[in-house]
């Protein structure tokens, strides 16, 4: 009867490096995840009059606004100065996110990431 490649040892230990390295990658993508969670990021508008920072889970940690920003007539401008601060500081932490996973994983796209 003849053997397949599927019997016996042959390729186990190919297998197990495969293992090692997945649990290590896995590892290292846990560490940088926690230390991007604790960074700050920055977003300005309006030159300055608006800005925001935010923690590497993008939860929003600090506001501050430049009072002569604060037009009760304009208040649309105000709201839109917010919103760009903000989606500054989130495309930062997604640059971020990207470049240090993407060095983990040698650009393999992992679900979630």
């Amino acid at each position: 009867m003849a053997r397949g490649t599927m019997g016996g040892n042959k390729g186990g230990g190919n297998f197990n490096n495969l293992m090692k390295q997945a649990q290590k990658m896995q590892m290292e993508m846990q560490k940088a995840q926690k230390e991007l969670e604790e960074k700050t990021f920055e977003g300005h508008a309006g030159g300055g009059a608006v800005r925001i920072e935010m923690n590497g889970k993008k939860e929003l940690t600090a506001v501050e606004i430049q009072p002569d920003v604060a037009d009760p007539d304009d208040i649309e401008m105000l709201q839109d100065l917010i919103m760009a601060a903000f989606n500054q500081a989130a495309g930062k932490v997604d640059e971020e996110t990207q470049s240090t996973m993407g060095g983990i994983t040698g650009g393999m796209k992992i679900p979630g990431m």
